[in-house]
């Protein structure tokens, strides 16, 4: 009797910890069941809540953004919560931990959507073939402003020399002279087709993104970002070559007409930044049109006669050589207005000139900008038109700069032309992080984050 006992003893004992481990196993688990439903409740309304994005600038410009203001104009924190109350998780204390709006931290949310649409849309294989050409674009650039100096240097030299000689170039026939003369005329005068005008549309007045305090979120995203490259600035620069508009599109429906002018040189009006643009864009070409007439025996060799002409009763060797040297600079100058007129006409222009793309003789050289200057350019079907030029400044340009200007563009667009007169970037949300607190039964707290991001 006593070893029975015993046994049911430790049965009962065995009963009970099975008892209690199962209820715990069930305790677990429904605990764990309710943490889900408060998690599956968080998502559904963060997602319903990410839903509501801004519909025209998804449609116009395939950017999404959440409107914060709710077409307000002002952000208040309290329309997020109430928004994700009314989609199920208002029994939840929450607090936004980390947040980020269109024009934080660079716009980067901006710049990672755009590229990432046109990744997307075409794939990375068509932007890799282009990828080889920016590092001569680059190189370009470079040489474009040791060629300036260069330019500079050379013409205090030759000024030097004249000096120490008390000697001064005759005007008539110096093409140095016209050309120094001709650099201080209005760019566009001098390169504009005939009989097309430019512009007069303006921002001026208008109070930009730039020009304002701008709310701003808080909190990196660094994890649920990529590293910007080559190809991301790349992929930007065609997203904005697809959204809008240039000098050579026949059809303009913004607040101005160039704004991918705008893009790069951020001034208020049309023309300012039409004439911004064509002074890079022909520095630009100053650069291979200087390098190839450098390397052409008979263009040189015209240029030195030229240059002894000049000098032939200054009898100086040295002013000789500085003047041809002066002669070719001021030709290649010459190439580069040719280049751009041809441009802006709607024609092509290689990238690197040959004895057969090249376009301005030199005794034509002293007409240019004159009544008899009818030379507009001609067309290279080999070469790169406006907007694949425009593209190659785009790349070269810092992406901050670019992305602000960007936004400014947007914003100025959805308000006058789509209606959106509260509409500011700046409150437009791109990625969110919350944190949730919900009380479970039996004074159990359960805390957890949900993150929402825009890619």
């Amino acid at each position: 009797m006593r070893l029975r006992g015993e046994v049911t003893a430790y049965l009962s004992l065995i009963f009970i910890l099975l008892i209690t481990f199962i209820a715990g196993i069930m305790e677990s688990a429904s605990i764990q069941l309710a943490k889900n439903y408060r998690r599956a409740d968080m998502n559904r309304a963060i997602e319903c809540v990410f839903a509501e994005y801004q519909k025209e600038l998804l449609e116009v410009y395939d950017i999404f953004a959440l409107d914060a203001s709710y077409e307000t104009g002002q952000y208040d924190q309290r329309n997020i919560m109430d928004r994700l109350s009314y989609y199920g998780a208002g029994e939840m204390e929450q607090e936004v931990t980390r947040i980020q709006f269109l024009t934080d931290q660079g716009c980067s949310a901006f710049y990672d959507q755009a590229a990432a649409y046109m990744e997307h849309k075409y794939g990375m294989d068509v932007m890799k073939d282009k990828l080889g050409m920016t590092s001569i674009w680059g190189q370009q650039k470079e040489r474009s402003e040791r060629y300036a100096e260069e330019e500079r240097t050379q013409q205090e030299y030759l000024d030097e020399l004249l000096l120490e000689n008390e000697s001064e170039l005759p005007e008539e026939g110096n093409p140095i002279s016209y050309v120094s003369k001709l650099k201080q005329s209005p760019i566009l005068k001098l390169v504009m087709p005939k009989e097309q005008s430019v512009s007069e549309k303006s921002l001026a007045g208008q109070r930009k993104a730039g020009q304002r305090d701008r709310n701003t979120g808080y909190g990196e995203f660094s994890d649920v970002t990529a590293a910007k490259s080559s190809l991301s600035a790349l992929l930007l620069g065609e997203y904005l070559m697809e959204h809008f508009s240039t000098f050579s599109d026949t059809k303009h429906t913004g607040v101005l007409d160039y704004e991918l002018e705008y893009i790069l040189e951020g001034k208020d009006s049309d023309q300012e930044n039409l004439e911004a643009v064509v002074k890079r864009m022909l520095l630009l070409r100053f650069v291979p049109n200087y390098a190839y007439i450098q390397t052409d025996k008979e263009m040189r060799t015209e240029a030195e006669g030229m240059a002894l002409a000049l000098c032939t009763l200054l009898a100086v060797p040295a002013i000789t050589e500085a003047a041809a040297q002066g002669i070719l600079l001021a030709w290649a100058y010459g190439e580069s207005v040719m280049d751009m007129r041809s441009l802006l006409k709607g024609n092509k222009v290689p990238l690197v000139k040959s004895k057969e793309s090249w376009q301005l003789q030199l005794s034509k050289l002293l007409t240019l900008g004159t009544e008899n200057d009818d030379n507009e350019g001609r067309d290279d079907a080999a070469g790169l038109d406006y907007s694949e030029y425009l593209r190659i400044l785009l790349f070269l340009e810092k992406k901050n700069d670019v992305t602000a200007r960007v936004l400014d563009i947007i914003e100025q667009n959805m308000r006058k032309i789509y209606g959106q007169a509260y509409f500011r970037a700046d409150l437009c949300i791109s990625r969110l992080e919350m944190q949730s607190t919900s009380r479970l039964r039996r004074g159990i707290s359960y805390r957890f984050k949900t993150y929402y991001g825009y890619q």
